[in-house]
């Protein structure tokens, strides 16, 4: 009976249908409810008056009216909301239940009916709830709708089977017990409704109240009201119209519009319509039937399917243990035959040692006991044994010759594991049963445990999925710029790891992976959020620093520093080898030829920084965003760059903002261990040149080279040209080389550095071009 109960309430209030009427979509709606959301339509746009002017369909015309009338053959008014002007400018509502509600355009007149029977508008229109179909009302209203009276029984019927006690029909928000129940009015009573609804005065005076159990016996008991005709209100229902099908009375057939109609008696139709309705319960019965049980496979299904998971699971796992256990043991004596051939050359070089050992031993005697003998002035003594020593130091140096200095075993271990064979076996182990038919392959995934970032390079792996059947006959990597932009590609290949070099320092990358064959491309895989690395403490690191407002718009114009280079996993010899291992593959980003002519500024990662205050001398001074330099001593201080390089080619400069009484700065590169109370270049630390007004030194480890004329004043510029592919370091002044290559073959990390005292300030340019001078001679070399 709970099902049913979605079928017994109302689509606009919500609540149990209260004296329904039928509507002829065959819908139902509660009197009051259909009062409430009557909407009154311009006389013109009435269809008595489209009539009499003879217009067509007007564009307010529904859609599902352009094959039929607004009025049916039956005359019934029954069209399909949407041809009457009030629509567009009426606001839509929705119910409790939520069907599309459309209020009134206008409150109703004044009148001393009971809202049911209270006269409408004229040109009234009512909109199903449910179907949204509309109806233009006649002049008899809402009286010319049937009323629904085994609704109402079915209604009564439920309501009495509901054990739960009887709530009051008045309260507006959650409905409280019913205490009474007025039998004139019909209606239960909370205490505080009754008091205001139903005060015990007046007229209400005389109605009879009776206790809520009570009133629901004489609601069962009272008579059934007897359905009267909607046309003839005096006349009860007597005849059934085939025709129009719904029940007519007597005068409807002598005077009305069913006069030359086809009708039955009622009781052969009802009892016709009954037993239809019953075989039709029986087949929809059936398939509910079938629905349940049907519900029923599938939770049985659910939980098959669960059982059948954990035992599958279960399966898989012991066939991979067994397969780890059989590489484990096969690795066990693996490496006992590396132990014995380990312990073999140990004992083999031992044993060399220990011969060796007693040689020498015996070598060094013989060589003492011959200067001994040269010593003695006895000419004869000394000539009755020269014969015997000669002889034995020429016998005991051709033992040293014959072989005894060449080892006897070598370091290397003559062993070569191939692992290949069983590689391809453990790639192709899959479920025999579950091939798949799609010829496209399936979607990398990303392996987080070897993705990371080091220093301005990014590396990243893929596989592809455990249970995948369709080879990749490659990979496509994409990578962003770093500013959320496009993704382009970086990669395309068949390896499964790829090195990513030459990013922005201090950057968020987004990294992307999909495969492909002949067949196509597969679908992307998990975006990678990658952030280079700010760790300044271990070697091969940057320290990246918030980039000044006044440089973004160079930071935009390279989205990504020129150095991007792929690395992926296998040996091979490299284009441009920007890392020092020569096993491991660097590709310029634009793949050029090896034929073509490199261009050094292609080269250059631009790198943004400042000087870092946490590393510098405490005399240092620092101002505009920790770009400007100066000191408060006398002495030399040092300063160095939050940054440190490891390749790349990188340039910056310096501007002398303040030059007095002719001090010594010293620019240049430096360890992070760099002495900080002494001229830059005075320890093994530091690479400098250090110029006063008219000349220039190179220093490293307090060594003075390479003295050039040519000085600084207020308002000159320094360059630094940092070039670890070359592993040089040159100076520039005002845009022209200071001296030759001040220093070469520099590796490792370097950041940049300054010492000055209190009368020189500098400040700090970075993110710039290779002087075109150098690029000259760098593409020609």
């Amino acid at each position: 009976m709970e099902e049913m109960e979605e079928e017994l309430k109302c689509p606009v209030c919500g609540s149990f249908y209260r004296e329904p009427i039928i509507l002829p979509c065959s819908h139902n709606i509660c009197q009051a409810c259909a009062r409430n959301i009557l909407v009154q339509t311009p006389e013109s746009e009435s269809p008595q008056s489209r009539r009499a002017s003879g217009s067509g369909v007007s564009d307010y015309d529904y859609l599902d009216l352009d094959k039929m009338s607004l009025y049916s053959e039956a005359d019934s008014g029954y069209g399909s909301y949407g041809g009457f002007a009030s629509a567009p400018t009426t606001p839509c509502q929705k119910s409790p239940n939520g069907v599309r509600v459309f209020p009134p355009a206008m409150p109703p007149p004044a009148t001393h009916l009971s809202p049911a029977l209270a006269s409408v508008p004229r040109n009234s229109c009512i909109t199903c709830p449910q179907c949204h179909r509309s109806l233009i009302l006649d002049d008899r209203g809402l009286r010319g709708f049937p009323k629904n009276r085994v609704l109402e029984g079915v209604i009564d019927r439920y309501q009495q089977s509901k054990a739960a006690a009887l709530k009051c029909q008045l309260c507006e928000k959650a409905p409280k017990e019913a205490t009474v129940m007025c039998e004139q009015c019909d209606v239960f009573y909370c205490d505080p409704c009754r008091l205001r609804c139903h005060p015990p005065r007046g007229p209400l005076a005389k109605h009879r109240l009776v206790p809520p159990a009570q009133g629901r016996v004489s609601r069962r008991l009272s008579p059934r009201k007897v359905s009267t005709c909607t046309d003839h209100e005096l006349e009860n229902h007597s005849m059934y119209c085939v025709q129009c099908k719904m029940p007519v009375c007597y005068q409807c057939l002598e005077e009305g519009k069913h006069s030359s109609h086809e009708v039955k008696a009622l009781g052969a139709m009802w009892k016709l319509h009954k037993s239809q309705l019953s075989q039709a319960l029986n087949g929809l019965s059936d398939r509910a039937k079938e629905a349940k049980e049907f519900l029923v496979q599938l939770r049985n299904m659910v939980q098959q399917i669960q059982e059948n998971s954990v035992e599958f699971e279960a399966c898989l796992v012991a066939q991979c243990d067994a397969l780890i256990d059989a590489l484990n043991r096969r690795k066990a004596q693996l490496l006992a035959r590396v132990n014995k051939e380990h312990e073999h050359k140990l004992k083999v070089v031992r044993d060399q040692i220990s011969h060796c050992t007693v040689k020498l031993r015996q070598t060094t005697g013989l060589m003492e006991y011959c200067l001994e003998v040269i010593k003695e002035n006895d000419p004869s003594g000394f000539l009755q044994i020269s014969d015997a020593l000669i002889r034995r130091v020429h016998l005991t140096e051709d033992q040293w010759g014959k072989g005894t200095l060449t080892p006897r075993m070598t370091t290397d271990f003559d062993l070569s594991l191939d692992n290949s064979p069983l590689l391809q076996s453990i790639h192709q182990l899959d479920f025999v049963q579950m091939k798949t038919s799609s010829p496209v392959p399936a979607t990398p995934i990303l392996q987080l445990e070897e993705c990371c970032t080091h220093n301005n390079s990014a590396t990243l792996s893929w596989k592809q999925p455990p249970l995948s059947t369709v080879p990749a006959e490659g990979y496509i990597l994409e990578l962003d710029d770093g500013n959320g932009g496009q993704f382009r590609e970086v990669y395309v290949g068949k390896e499964t790891m790829c090195t990513v070099d030459g990013l922005h320092f201090n950057s968020t990358y987004n990294a992307r992976i999909k495969a492909f064959n002949k067949t196509g491309v597969s679908q992307y895989s998990k975006t990678l959020v990658l952030q280079t690395s700010e760790d300044t403490d271990s070697e091969e690191q940057t320290v990246p620093f918030p980039v000044p407002s006044e440089r973004l718009p160079l930071r935009r114009m390279s989205p990504f520093s020129s150095t991007l280079n792929l690395q992926p996993s296998f040996p091979r010899r490299s284009y441009f080898d920007f890392r020092s291992s020569p096993h491991q593959l660097s590709l310029h980003s634009s793949l050029q030829s090896l034929n073509a002519p490199v261009d050094i500024k292609k080269l250059l990662a631009v790198a943004w920084f400042a000087f870092d205050p946490g590393s510098a001398h405490s005399d240092i001074i620092f101002s505009n965003d920790n770009l400007t330099v100066t000191c408060s001593s006398y002495d030399d201080r040092v300063v160095l760059g939050k940054t440190g390089f490891s390749k790349g080619v990188h340039y910056w400069e310096l501007t002398v903002d303040r030059y007095d009484n002719h001090p010594d700065p010293a620019f240049g590169v430096a360890r992070n261990n760099v002495m900080k109370d002494v001229m830059l270049g005075k320890d093994d630390k530091a690479w400098a040149m250090y110029v006063d007004n008219n000349r220039s030194w190179f220093m490293h480890n307090n060594s003075h080279t390479n003295r050039t004329e040519g000085g600084i004043t207020k308002g000159a510029t320094i360059g630094v040209l940092l070039d670890l592919n070359r592993k040089t370091l040159t100076f520039f002044i005002n845009d022209e080389q200071q001296g030759p290559i001040a220093f070469e073959n520099v590796e490792g990390l370097f950041f940049p550095a300054v010492s000055l005292n209190r009368n020189v300030q500098v400040t700090l340019h970075t993110g710039l071009p290779v002087p075109d001078c150098y690029s000259s001679r760098a593409s020609i070399a």
